[in-house]
């Protein structure tokens, strides 16, 4: 079953709670950083051109390293998040709690806002925002949404979220940073492969245009909340202690 906990201020507003939200904002402004600058930099030097296989995979090996490193970097103080869908889909099983979900909030769109500011100033302006490719409506993008960030927080569970994971876990960051990657190859060209209410709002903000953004938080949050309770309620709820378990 769903483990929606609401919390308490007492914890919310620790000391060791702050930090974890200036850890989130941090490592997502860098994330977005890196991977909004990276579509900017493949316009420049296509003068703005349509998205080609090589460009597709620049963007998504871009994206692949700095939540790499994004998640690596949080990783001991947040969790390293650096995503909504993420942090509602650990809450869904019960790993964090809706306040502080909610502050974990604040702080990756804060950051991916000021990352998107940025690159605004030092790139004179060139910064857009995600719209549904050709021939992919808006339903279609959701679904899409929910299939890849499905893939994502499931990842996130197998290798980070597990208390199975054993030394499964010294990769987690990596193996995030694949599937996103993976997910960009995949999805790029007709969704957006955002997988990240935060990563497409930041631009939409800079950009003035919030056209089609409510297909980056409906679809990400469904995917990472059935994949939180998939994971959290069909796997993890289902372990036993050793000493409990029938072998026979």
């Amino acid at each position: 079953m769903v483990k929606l906990a609401f919390g308490s201020c007492g914890d919310s507003f620790s000391a060791t709670s702050v930090r974890a939200y200036v850890a989130e904002f941090i490592a997502t402004l860098l994330f977005v950083f890196a991977g909004v600058g990276s579509a900017i930099a493949y316009g420049k030097l296509t003068d703005d051109g349509a998205l080609d296989p090589a460009g597709l995979v620049a963007i998504a090996i871009a994206h692949a390293f700095a939540l790499f490193v994004g998640v690596a970097i949080a990783a001991n103080i947040s969790g390293g998040h650096l995503n909504p869908a993420v942090t509602f889909g650990l809450a869904v099983g019960g790993h964090i709690t809706i306040l502080t979900g909610i502050f974990y909030w604040v702080a990756q769109l804060l950051g991916s806002t000021a990352a998107c500011f940025l690159l605004k100033f030092v790139t004179h302006g060139k910064v857009g925002t995600r719209h549904m490719m050709a021939g992919m409506n808006e339903f279609e993008g959701v679904v899409m949404e929910i299939v890849i960030t499905f893939a994502l927080v499931y990842t996130v569970y197998a290798t980070a979220a597990d208390p199975k994971k054993g030394s499964l876990g010294t990769i987690a960051p990596i193996a995030i940073g694949f599937i996103v990657g993976a997910n960009i190859l995949a999805a790029g060209p007709f969704s957006g492969g955002s997988m990240n209410p935060a990563r497409s709002f930041g631009p939409a903000v800079a950009a003035g245009n919030f056209a089609g953004n409510w297909v980056y938080w409906v679809g990400p949050l469904i995917g990472g909340g059935l994949a939180g309770f998939v994971y959290g309620d069909v796997f993890i709820a289902s372990y036993q202690p050793v000493a409990d378990q029938d072998y026979a």
